[in-house]
């Protein structure tokens, strides 16, 4: 099952990261649990838009056309994918410098179940209003950066000391790749690529 991990990671992470560690499934299963999880923000991110409507502040909930969200949705989507797999491919090229020889199938699953928090966060938006959504991602962003320091020396097996840094290493390059996903999106945003059509 694509998503057998899913529940473990929360449960019982230190288990779950050997179990993962273990079995290292293929690459396309990591792939499959990619394409999947990405879904949540996306069609969230849709629904909540075009049917929910967003409330920012006190005023009316802000909705936007079933057009526009859709392309905002595939643009969330390709992004997010390509982020992980930048984060995978960042994760790979730094663990030389400290002493690991993981596979990029190795890496992959390593960005792939750190980021899945993250991901899932996205079921607040059934709740659109922008304190909450915001308070629940930066909860989910904790977990995220919690995962990735207890999957470190596990799935890499490098010592502790060294996959704490190289750990703090792979949070700061997925720091600099959503700041570059953000100036991608307001670059798009203000050139007319993808911007919003409100109804």
């Amino acid at each position: 099952m694509i998503l057998n991990h899913l529940w473990g990671i929360y449960a019982h992470p230190l288990e779950e990261w050997q179990t993962i560690d273990n079995r290292h499934e293929s690459l396309t299963y990591s792939l499959s649990h990619i394409l999947l999880i990405a879904l949540f923000p996306s069609a969230m991110g849709y629904y909540s838009s075009v049917y929910l409507g967003w409330s920012i502040g006190a005023g009316n909930p802000v909705f936007l056309t079933h057009d526009s969200a859709i392309l905002i949705a595939a643009a969330m989507y390709g992004a997010l994918i390509v982020g992980v797999f930048a984060l995978a491919y960042l994760a790979h090229w730094m663990a030389v410098t400290f002493g690991a020889e993981p596979t990029f199938t190795q890496t992959l699953e390593l960005a792939a179940y750190t980021s899945t928090p993250v991901f899932m966060s996205a079921l607040a938006a059934f709740w659109p209003e922008l304190w909450f959504v915001v308070c629940v991602g930066l909860v989910a962003l904790g977990y995220s950066v919690y995962l990735l320091y207890t999957g470190v020396p596990i799935l890499m097996h490098i010592p502790q000391e060294r996959g704490f840094i190289y750990a703090s290493s792979v949070v700061t390059c997925g720091l600099i790749l959503l700041v570059i996903i953000l100036a991608v999106t307001a670059i798009l945003w203000t050139n007319g690529i993808v911007s919003p059509t409100f109804t």
